[in-house]
């Protein structure tokens, strides 16, 4: 049906919006603590929403319906409801973390992740393990700006035939307008924003699947039959191939570990934690997350199940692959108004998940590394300086999304690039929390080596990246412990 007025209106109307609510939720910050962590004020379920919103990219809303649809792929791999075992392994690390890790972050009202660390080994192991996220959070977030890029500038290309350069204003839109409202309003301004951006995305997600059964003819009882038909139903798989990343111990062991680095060891996703009152709203909200964020697969993995049963009745639309499927549907299906607002939740994804870096990122830089080393204590400078690091992480995130375009396939991209440093991450966590014996020379040798070891099983081995988290860390973890022990020299500290 094509990209109409009123799809325009609807889309420019959520941007405007967004970005006035943005700077209205966001209240006068008196210190960084109000910046960062919004006073710890905010109820556990915003909170619980806001976790939601911050882990879900225009990957996830792309990519997910994708692997349902899945024309090409074999079962084990994609193209059923496999990715549900790694969902499920979400739901359990965020159990394991509510009760295992969450005391840890109110322990002295830390600002951020890292401390925890540093009241166990020291300043050396803290800053080791917040360089890891400085360095692979820009590099992850860059991939993942980029591929909404791509997924815009398609659809907006029907509104605006013969633009040239639209995946690049896409960036630079997403990217200012985000940046206008993480820069002022800090923490409060992105977790409300997240509540609202979460809302349009589901809407506009339901939108589609009501949309897709009109269009279906026969409805539901056509998409079971099609999708059963075609295997697609398949939950579980319990094949032991190290290759296939979907399947029931890569999705349960690797989902869980993936879900306890980025909720227990990644400042994007701890920082929402220590937003939260005390222990029990922290532990409600990450455990809500859970079950929330499975419901939420679920959803999109029916938007790629109807997806596929559609098509099975209309010609399928010139795409190079699988990701491209749902954008094609939105702009080429879908009435005027709906189109405008599931454009708009590709907009929510992407803003939501770009906000919540831009604020954790400048957190980490203030707090893990420039007020340690000025010493500064007025909040007055060190929230000019937050506001200044926000700004300058917008323009490396926005950059970095340009450069992504020679960087491969977006999906697995932005995944390996997260991956490979999450286990040393989690390892680290791991060892302050269950080891005695751990020692900050330990630890440093277990990341290091964890590192370089993960770095040459993505480059020589053809292991599936849901392992990756798994094995990083079992890796830093044991030549951790050992090293502590001196059963493994350990590098000597320099003077």
């Amino acid at each position: 049906m094509g990209f109409s007025g009123v799809d325009a209106v609807v889309l420019v109307a959520y941007l405007a919006g967004v970005t006035a609510f943005g700077l209205g939720a966001g209240r006068a910050h008196r210190s960084i603590a109000d910046y960062f962590v919004g006073a710890r004020t905010t109820s556990w379920w915003i909170i619980g929403l806001s976790i939601v919103a911050a882990e879900t990219s225009t990957l996830t809303l792309i990519g997910v319906p994708a692997i349902a649809f899945g024309r090409f792929a074999h079962p084990e791999d994609g193209g059923s409801l496999t990715y549900l075992q790694v969902a499920l392994g979400y739901v359990v690390a965020r159990v394991l973390l509510a009760w295992l890790f969450v005391p840890l972050f109110f322990e002295g009202q830390v600002l951020t992740a890292y401390d925890v660390l540093a009241r166990r080994f020291g300043a050396r192991v803290k800053h080791a393990v917040a360089s890891l996220f400085l360095v692979m959070r820009p590099l992850a977030e860059g991939v993942r700006v980029f591929a909404a890029s791509l997924v815009l500038s398609s659809v907006l290309s029907v509104a605006l035939p013969g633009l040239p350069h639209l995946w690049l204003w896409s960036i630079l839109g997403v990217g200012t307008l985000t940046l206008i409202y993480t820069f002022e309003g800090g923490l409060a301004a992105v977790i409300w924003t997240d509540v609202v951006q979460f809302a349009i995305y589901i809407a506009g997600s339901i939108a589609a699947v009501v949309e897709l059964w009109h269009l279906t003819p026969g409805g539901w009882t056509t998409v079971i039959d099609a999708a059963g038909r075609a295997g697609k139903l398949q939950i579980l798989s319990f094949s032991f191939d190290p290759r296939l990343p979907y399947t029931f111990w890569a999705g349960l062991a690797g989902g869980t570990c993936l879900s306890m680095a980025s909720h227990g060891a990644d400042q994007l996703l701890v920082q929402r934690v220590l937003a939260c009152r005390n222990v029990a709203d922290g532990r409600r909200a990450l455990v809500a997350s859970g079950v929330i964020v499975f419901a939420e697969f679920a959803l999109f993995l029916l938007v790629g199940l109807m997806l596929f049963a559609f098509y099975q009745h209309h010609p399928v639309p010139p795409i190079a692959t699988n990701d491209e499927i749902f954008p094609a549907f939105i702009v080429r299906e879908l009435p005027h108004g709906v189109s405008g607002l599931v454009i708009a939740a590709i907009f929510a994804a992407a803003m939501s998940n770009l906000s919540a870096s831009l604020n954790a990122l400048a957190s980490s830089t203030v707090v893990d590394f420039y007020r340690p080393a000025i010493g500064a204590t007025d909040d007055a400078r060190l929230l000019r300086i937050s506001r200044m690091a926000t700004a300058a992480w917008g323009v490396v995130l926005i950059g970095l999304a340009m450069l992504a375009r020679g960087w491969g396939p977006v999906f697995t991209t932005g995944l390996t690039i997260a991956s490979i440093v999450y286990g040393p991450m989690l390892g680290a966590f791991v060892l302050g929390r269950f080891s005695r014996r751990a020692t900050g020379r330990g630890v440093l040798t277990g990341v290091g080596a964890s590192l370089a070891v993960m770095i040459a099983i993505r480059l020589f081995t053809p292991l599936a990246w849901t392992w990756y988290v798994l094995v990083g860390a079992a890796i830093c973890v044991t030549v951790g412990e050992l090293a502590s022990r001196g059963a493994i020299a350990a590098p000597t500290p320099r003077q």
